[in-house]
């Protein structure tokens, strides 16, 4: 997996981009399919910077998180939640959908054949 750090109108410390790079492969926890992760900070408003989060993942669209905060790090912790909520519904939609197997079935329900 791959993860892309740009900065807008500003520069960030090296000690910050990998604080971003570490918390941002966290995501991979929550579904292990993802390509590649890119980060845009944003910093033209200085006290309030803007950060984006694109997540790609085989066989899928794009997830895309932007927040604006006091600092960088507080805005990236929002976007990195409202991103955890999405790839959370896409694997429960992924993995929801499965039919039920005989041995979850109950046992003591006969079926009624002339109900049909």
């Amino acid at each position: 997996m791959q993860t892309n750090i740009s900065v807008r109108h500003g520069n960030l410390s090296q000690e910050t981009q990998d604080k971003i790079t570490e918390k941002a492969e966290k995501l991979r926890r929550f579904f292990d399919r993802l390509t590649g992760i890119n980060v845009t900070v944003d910093l033209e408003h200085r006290d309030t910077p803007r950060v984006e989060v694109r997540v790609s993942a085989e066989h899928s669209e794009g997830f895309v998180a932007a927040d604006e905060a006091g600092n960088v790090l507080a805005a990236l912790d929002s976007v990195l939640h409202k991103l955890e909520r999405q790839l959370r519904k896409h694997k429960e939609k992924l993995t929801g959908h499965r039919a039920t197997g005989l041995k979850h079935l109950d046992p003591g329900a006969e079926i009624d054949p002339e109900a049909s």
